[in-house]
């Protein structure tokens, strides 16, 4: 895998803090270079706590906030003000506290929302969204870090293994009969994962180890979809040592 890292942190809060200190100079850095930035969100206990750390850090000031694009690698399909969804929770967590232009953020469709109970339109309309702020002979924007969560299974986003999502070569499409609730859901797929600069993996505990034990040993996207999380540039994985126990040893770095 091109551009591997694997670091291990000692515990999940460590981890958080970690996640948030590099976020934050990834944006700063990426302001720097071309005058904007771009970042896709994850949800999990793991990813809110990193963007509660991002909330605590004094570096955060450092960050232009109005020129930062933010989006999501899924949702789930539940009402707009409902608790289940990531960007309420990311929202509570980190980006009420910031001066964010509201046209910079794009949030997935709700039930309810101008697609009513379709989520499959709602998901095309986020793949025109997708499509409508990606640069020349792209059909989604290159996303400077985007950040994923894994299942103690390895599926990434809302694509479980061998489910009909880890076949599917659109941006973005709605996930139905998902095996953990709720049933249905929209997720971007690997078409729009693998597109990113950076892609990172956060994952923290031993019911995750196993899982990224295999992802990182050769297993197929379909068996284990975080094996299909790769970043054009780089592919970082971000666990805490429980995560961590099973992998070869030559792959950890802390």
């Amino acid at each position: 895998m091109t551009g591997l890292t694997v670091v291990v942190h000692r515990d999940p809060t460590l981890l958080a803090e970690a996640v948030a200190a590099r976020l934050l100079t990834r944006l700063v850095d990426a302001q720097a270079q071309r005058g904007w930035a771009s970042v896709v969100l994850t949800g999990g206990g793991l990813g809110v706590a990193s963007l509660e750390a991002v909330r605590r850090a004094p570096a955060r000031a450092a960050v232009d906030w109005t020129r930062v694009d933010v989006w999501w690698g899924d949702e789930r399909f539940v009402a707009a003000d409902s608790e289940e969804r990531n960007d309420v929770q990311a929202r509570r967590a980190l980006l009420d506290s910031l001066d964010l232009d509201p046209a910079r953020v794009h949030p997935m469709g709700a039930l309810g929302g101008p697609d009513g109970d379709d989520a499959d339109a709602a998901a095309q309309r986020y793949a025109e969204e997708l499509l409508r702020f990606a640069s020349d002979d792209h059909d989604v924007p290159l996303f400077d870090v985007l950040l994923l969560g894994m299942g103690p299974e390895g599926h990434v986003a809302s694509i479980f293994p061998e489910s009909p999502a880890a076949h599917d070569e659109r941006t973005a499409f709605a996930v139905h009969g998902c095996p953990k609730p709720p049933p249905t859901r929209i997720s971007l797929g690997f078409r729009a994962i693998q597109e990113a600069r950076e892609v990172w993996v956060v994952a923290a505990g031993e019911e995750k180890a196993a899982a990224a034990a295999m992802a990182l040993s050769g297993a197929g996207q379909v068996q284990v979809p975080a094996a299909g999380a790769r970043g054009r540039s780089q592919t970082l994985w971000l666990l805490d040592e429980a995560a961590a126990s099973l992998l070869p040893r030559g792959l950890r770095r802390l």
